[in-house]
This record gives structure tokens, C-alpha cells and sequence, in this order.
């Protein structure tokens, strides 16, 4: 089957378009690939360290609110193929899974704000390691969001080797867990849980 066979599929021959724009997006990651397999562990961490002063000297000077989005999103774009092309070996270095093309779509289709529908068995847990990390440099934290404790554990401890390989943190909430512990899986780069303590942390602080 070929590949935009495949992507009509998965992803629905009406986005076809969307699809076409974003495909030179996907060359440049895999373009990046063998560049990046060459790197060594801790030259991949020090990259996200690189990542994030870019990003940070990106919005120090930014207006307000408005710009500062507008300056972070042109920084993340600019990176999204060198981030993307990170995680997909940190994956393979740490899980043995390798991103395939119509998962960095899905992760691209995340990190725009689209909504991505994949079935079960296609990589969504994988998928969002890409939008996960690349977000995660701002600083600001990222939620990854799932329907029980058990998959919020789950995938924190298992998506987990992969940001802690890349020299980020990790939290998962747990709807038995204090205000104190809550309080320091949110302060993880990147925090995984239920839709429902999601809710509670937003009643908490709204």
C-alpha cells in the first residue's frame, strides 16, 4: 500500500490537503535522522537545554501575553523538526520503538491543536511523546491526559523513559494522592493523568 494510501486511512481522505502541506515537514525530520542517531546520549540532552534558552531568549522581550504566544509558536516551529526527530531516537535508544511517518502527522497534528483520531494499535501513546516534548521546552508544563490511573501510570512510567532520557521530568497524578503530592507531579515538565484530576486541579485554581 503506498503511502498516501495509507495516510487517507488513518487520517481521512477529506485532509488530503492538510496533509500535502505538512509532508515537507516530515522529509525534513527524516532527513534529520541519521544526523541524529550520531549523537551521543548526552549530547541528545543537551540539545533540550539548547532548545529551551532558544525558546527563552525567543519571548524575553515580548510585548504581552498575545506576542509572547506568537514569538514561543514561531520558536517551537522552528525547532519542531530537530525536536521531533530527538524523540523518535530517544524512543528507539530507550523503548526500542521507532516513529513511523504517519505518527510524526499525528504529533504535528497535536501540536497545532487538530484533533488526531487513530484506532487502537496504531501508536497514539507514542504519538504524543512528539507534541509532549517539543511543548515541554517552554517551561510552561504540559498535561497528557488519559482516562484511568492505570494508563495515566502507565504511560507516565513507560513515555516517561523517554523525556527523562532527554533530560526532562516526569509526574502522573493519581486520585488518591495529597494536595502535596499533586502539587510536585505538576511541577513535572510534563504531567500525565485522568480527565478527572484535570478538573480538580482547574476547580483548584480558578
Amino acid at each position: 500500500m503506498s503511502f498516501d494510501k495509507v495516510l487517507t486511512k488513518v487520517f481521512g481522505s477529506s485532509n488530503e490537503r492538510f496533509l500535502k502541506s505538512i509532508r515537507p515537514l516530515i522529509a525534513q525530520i527524516n532527513e534529520l535522522e541519521p544526523q541524529v542517531q550520531k549523537l551521543s546520549d548526552d549530547q541528545m540532552r543537551e540539545r533540550t537545554a539548547f532548545f529551551k534558552a532558544q525558546i527563552a531568549e525567543a519571548v524575553k522581550d515580548a510585548r504581552d501575553k498575545d506576542d509572547r504566544k506568537y514569538r514561543e509558536q514561531e520558536a517551537l516551529s522552528e525547532i519542531l523538526p530537530e525536536a521531533f526527530a530527538l524523540v523518535r531516537e530517544a524512543s528507539i535508544r530507550t523503548t526500542t520503538m521507532r516513529h513511523f511517518d504517519v505518527q510524526l502527522i499525528g504529533g504535528i497534528v497535536l501540536h497545532q491543536g487538530k484533533i488526531a483520531e487513530m484506532r487502537t494499535g496504531e501508536g497514539k501513546t507514542l504519538v504524543a511523546t512528539l507534541p509532549a516534548y517539543l511543548n515541554a521546552l517552554t517551561g510552561r508544563g504540559v498535561h497528557v491526559v488519559t482516562v484511568n490511573d492505570y494508563l495515566a501510570s502507565r504511560d507516565a512510567e513507560w513515555m516517561g523513559q523517554i523525556y527523562r532520557f532527554l533530560g526532562l521530568t516526569v509526574g502522573c497524578i493519581q486520585n488518591d494522592m495529597d494536595d502535596f503530592e499533586r502539587q510536585t507531579a505538576y511541577n513535572a515538565d510534563i504531567t500525565y493523568g485522568t480527565t478527572t484530576s484535570s478538573a480538580l486541579i482547574i476547580s483548584a485554581t480558578t
